[in-house]
């Protein structure tokens, strides 16, 4: 009588391969942690752009005997417009931001805004202010591990 030799995986050794991937991809993802990975590269993109906004503002200045761009407060931070939105509408009662649209062009080509603000907003999410010694800050505060914030 002849033998049949049966060849393959039995499911039993099938189940055991599988549930071992998975124990491994479950740790390699813990271990990368794509949330923290993208909230680290938003929270990076806002420094660079709370850094831009600052150096234009004072580029603004030195070009202009000192002369920082007009509407910047001295008490409560306002955040800045998006430089697409109307000075008006910036400026106005309804919404009550600073327009710093002057620095497009020369100093940049856009004013930045953050990585969250979607295309239609009005807002760019960086607030500016002076102090009473007139040292300006610039600052993000809706940065994923707390307000990111440069003072100069």
């Amino acid at each position: 009588m002849l033998s049949r030799l049966s060849r393959g995986f039995t499911l039993i050794e099938l189940l055991l391969v599988i549930g071992i991937i998975a124990i491994l991809a479950s740790i390699v993802i813990v271990a990368i942690n794509p949330t923290k990975q993208l909230g680290d590269a938003r929270d990076a993109q806002r420094r660079s752009d709370v850094n831009t906004i600052l150096n234009a503002v004072y580029q603004y200045a030195i070009d202009n005997n000192g002369n920082l761009p007009s509407g910047i407060p001295t008490t409560n931070a306002k955040m800045v417009c998006q430089s697409s939105l109307d000075p008006a509408t910036c400026e106005g009662a309804g919404y009550l931001g600073v327009n710093l649209r002057m620095l497009t062009g020369a100093y940049l080509t856009g004013i930045p805004k953050d990585p969250k603000v979607t295309a239609t907003g009005t807002g760019t999410r960086y607030n500016i202010v002076q102090d009473a010694n007139g040292r300006i800050t610039v600052s993000a505060p809706g940065a994923e591990r707390g307000t990111i914030s440069v003072t100069r």
